[in-house]
């Protein structure tokens, strides 16, 4: 036995020489790092490590397959080991088989690998634990105030998990101390600076091969970065599986040392029991820093052959682009130069610049350069990979885009031109004047803390179906006035109806689509469910120019249908039904139901349907949410569309959160514009002058590759008053939705008795009025069940609840049969004949 061992020892420096020759081969492929050859230097190797004939390193080559691991866990040195082991329970069930998965220095345990899926048992953090090891099988592990007793089923699986563990420790030892920025960039949470990146309108491509299409420059930097990254985490692999072998192999010799000044043949067999130990760890450990050093160097080499196919790539475009901006230099002079000797136009003084149809202005003859500070081109060239944007002047410009978009909202500066748009609509903004000053506040939300008992209480010994939720857990607003909200960004809808280019007009359209989720950023409380047969109307016809009207159609399931009319030139309806799932961790909001837009002039019909609403943390943390999902805005009238992307949060994607991206395409397909931006603060829309087809993706598809003019600004959210974190984060135009207001009808949620209670801050008794008129409801509809049963009874037909002001017809353009407006509502009012409405107060 002890010259089996010895024979042993004597081939173990031959594994140790093997990982030698990969480190080799490493260093030769990263001769250009100074940094990894340095740090590959410094690895210390085994003292006595002799070269290892090529037949012998076969021979070790083939024997680490004979390693005994277990059947459903990797090797060791793998950044994930799992397997079963036995834990102490407590005194009465003694050690109990358990599923141990150890990753990312946490070691978790299950009962079954199936509760992998739902339930860890336990977990503890090995970068503050202690290893122990008392006898042949057992395992200790203790960190603060938890301890593992654990036993594996033979010695050897001992010293596989033995090994694991300690290779996971080091780890993550040395991820807490390493701050480095380099290896680990910032930027990846949801409050990142939005500035930084540009949203395009297509997705990074992958090759055949599964390696990234190189994109733009600073793409490609932060690919190197990140590969950097992975090759330096190889490389800590490979020193601590270093300094593992080193310190088992020199508890080998001694123990060696130790076994040969035996004398005693009891003592030796102890002795030779834990030299076979020593062994087998050491061959374990060896095996893991082969396999280290092979993963290393076929990183080295795959990313070395993807980093050639970059350099071409930034070769061949870069000689591509000095072509283009030569030819665009000298299109740009010779464009300037017709423009200066064009005999039709003349120069006026300075004081009063003669001004171009289209509003851009014309430069006096002596101040036009080539060196003009305005001429820039491919301004966006690192933060946009699919697309090639060329900044011109704005005459240029002019001439490329033929722009007539109308306008900008937010309150910033005109970015489109006022070309053949009709005097009407320039001047419809000029007749309507405001006549009356709306609230800019309401009372602050009371600083209520939500007690858990309170509201249990009161459901001891009730149905579900009748258990009361608190207003603790709303806004004083109600869905339909959530619905209203919707008009916030209304001007963009006036601007859209005079245009005369449907592609711009379905621009703005799109914008209008987007902004409506603008207000949903912050505002994580419930709206009021309404009551069968609410109503809420806004009457903002002479400020704003618009009518609009919402009436709760449905209780189960709850619809509510809607109608605005502007005096600007367009018509908006839709039926919104609102279907829900609770998914443990969040809750998923999907309104269900098309959105009608159609302009009067052009007519125009737009179609669309709303997004995903994702509400995160229902149960613990901060509540926050999301909006993720298509949204196809399609003309029925030119077959023109939009398609628009909004990209769900993820951590760890580079995107910017809350990211839009969408293009605009014509009847036959081809695009004209892509708009971009984010859900909570702009979208911008660049005029697309020139398409190509790019490389081929990882499905076989090519990509397009789009030149576009400089992004022209859609929309800006408007930014919220000040005090807004006490008022439930209301925008302005929510301020006012819920302002008491003479005249409206009797079903007006204004007139709703626990809403208006909340929004005074007088809770316990919102909570109390709340309660009973969700009980009168239900009382409602009880008779109505009592009479649809006596009807039938008697065979005569039954309605049921019909709706004051909308009725059921077929759509003609989607097929679907909706509730839309059938007239009334504003001559009632004029009238103040209220006599049809319901006492539902």
């Amino acid at each position: 036995m002890v010259l089996i061992l010895l024979s042993l020892v004597r081939t173990l420096p031959g594994l140790a020489h093997s990982s030698a020759v990969c480190m080799g081969r490493a260093i030769a492929l990263c001769g250009r790092s100074g940094r990894i050859v340095s740090f590959l230097s410094a690895v210390p190797c085994l003292s006595g490590c002799t070269p290892q004939p090529a037949a012998e390193r076969r021979m070790s080559d083939q024997g680490k397959s004979s390693v005994s691991t277990p059947a459903s866990a990797p090797a060791p040195g793998s950044d994930t080991y799992k397997g079963w082991l036995f834990k102490w329970t407590n005194y009465l069930k003694g050690y109990q088989r358990r599923w141990f998965v150890l990753s990312n220095g946490l070691l978790s345990y299950y009962r079954t690998q199936a509760e992998m899926a739902h339930t860890c048992r336990g977990t503890i953090n090995l970068a503050t634990a202690h290893i122990d090891t008392e006898d042949a099988c057992n395992i200790v592990l203790s960190s603060g105030g938890r301890t593992y007793h654990l036993k594996a089923s033979t010695e050897v699986e001992r010293q596989r998990w033995v090994t694991a563990l300690e290779l996971a420790k080091a780890k993550a030892i040395r991820m807490m101390n390493d701050q480095s920025e380099f290896l680990y960039p910032t930027g990846t949470g949801p409050d990142r600076e939005k500035g930084k990146s540009r949203i395009s309108g297509t997705f990074r491509p992958v090759n055949d091969s599964g390696d990234e299409e190189p994109t733009t420059q600073s793409d490609r930097s932060e690919g190197i970065q990140g590969t950097l990254k992975t090759l330096i985490s190889k490389l800590d692999d490979l020193s601590t599986c270093n300094d593992l072998i080193a310190k088992h192999g020199a508890a080998l010799q001694r123990s060696l040392s130790e076994l040969e000044a035996l004398r005693v043949p009891v003592e030796g067999g102890e002795k030779i029991k834990g030299v076979n130990e020593r062994a087998t760890l050491f061959r374990i450990t060896s095996n893991a820093m082969i396999n280290a050093c092979r993963d290393f160097l076929d990183l080295a080499e795959t990313h070395s052959r993807r980093w050639q196919r970059a350099l071409q790539y930034e070769r061949e475009q870069r000689i591509h682009l000095e072509e283009t901006i030569e030819q665009l230099a000298k299109q740009h002079n010779s464009l300037e130069r017709a423009w200066r000797e064009a005999p039709t136009l003349s120069v006026n003084t300075p004081s009063s610049p003669t001004t171009k149809k289209g509003g851009s202005e014309r430069p006096q003859k002596g101040e036009a350069s080539d060196e003009d500070e305005d001429t820039e081109y491919f301004d966006a060239m690192e933060d946009s990979p699919a697309f090639i944007t060329v900044t011109a002047t704005e005459n240029t410009q002019h001439r490329c885009s033929q722009s007539n978009l109308c306008g900008v909202s937010g309150g910033h500066t005109n970015d489109w031109n006022q070309d053949n748009v009709s005097p009407s609509c320039k001047d419809s903004g000029k007749e309507l004047q405001p006549l009356r000053k709306r609230r800019s506040r309401i009372p602050d939300k009371p600083n209520y803390s939500l007690n858990l008992w309170s509201i249990m209480k009161n459901c001891i010994g009730k149905e579900l179906s009748k258990i009361p939720m608190p207003v603790n857990f709303n806004e004083p607003l109600s869905m339909l006035q959530r619905l209203t909200e919707d008009l916030e960004y209304h001007e963009l809808l006036d601007k859209a109806a005079c245009c005369e280019n449907s592609l711009e007009q379905l621009c703005l359209v799109a914008a209008f689509s987007v902004s409506s989720y603008s207000t949903t950023v912050h505002r994580t409380a419930k709206p009021f469910n309404p009551l069968l047969g609410e109503t809420y109307e806004l009457d903002r016809l002479d400020d704003l120019g618009y009518r609009s009207l919402c009436e709760q159609v449905s209780h189960h399931p709850p619809a509510a249908a809607h109608h605005v009319i502007s005096q600007r030139g367009w018509t908006l309806w839709q039926q919104i039904t609102i279907s829900s799932k609770f998914r443990g961790k969040y809750l998923s909001i999907m309104p269900l139901g098309a959105i009608h837009l159609q302009f009067h002039s052009s007519e125009n019909h737009y179609v669309w349907r709303k997004v995903i609403s994702t509400v995160h943390n229902i149960i613990v943390g901060k509540l926050w949410i999301d909006q993720s999902g298509d949204i196809e805005i399609v003309n029925h009238r030119t077959k023109e569309t939009c398609q628009l992307k909004f990209s769900p949060y993820s951590y760890f994607s580079r995107d910017v959160p809350r990211k839009v991206t969408g293009v605009v395409s014509d009847s036959g397909g081809q695009a004209h514009y892509i708009l971009s931006g984010t859900w909570d603060d702009k979208i911008e829309s660049s005029k697309i002058v020139q398409s190509s087809k790019g490389g081929s993706g990882s499905e076989g598809k090519q990509k397009t590759v789009y030149q576009t003019l400089s992004p022209k600004l859609l929309w800006k959210k408007y930014p919220l008053p000040d005090n807004a974190e006490n008022m439930y984060f209301f925008s302005s135009l929510a301020l006012t939705l819920n302002e008491p207001e003479d005249g409206v009808g009797l079903t007006d949620s204004r007139l709703r008795p626990d809403q208006r209670l909340m929004e005074a801050g007088r809770w316990d008794e919102a909570n109390s009025e709340k309660q009973r008129l969700e009980e009168k409801q239900r009382a409602v509809r009880r008779r109505r069940e009592a009479e649809a049963t006596d009807a039938l009874d008697n065979g005569r037909e039954y309605d049921g609840f019909q709706p004051q002001w909308f009725h059921k017809r077929k759509n003609d353009i989607t097929g679907e049969t909706t509730f839309v407006y059938k007239g009334g509502y504003w001559e009632a009012k004029d009238s103040q004949d209220w006599s049809t409405c319901s006492e539902i107060f």
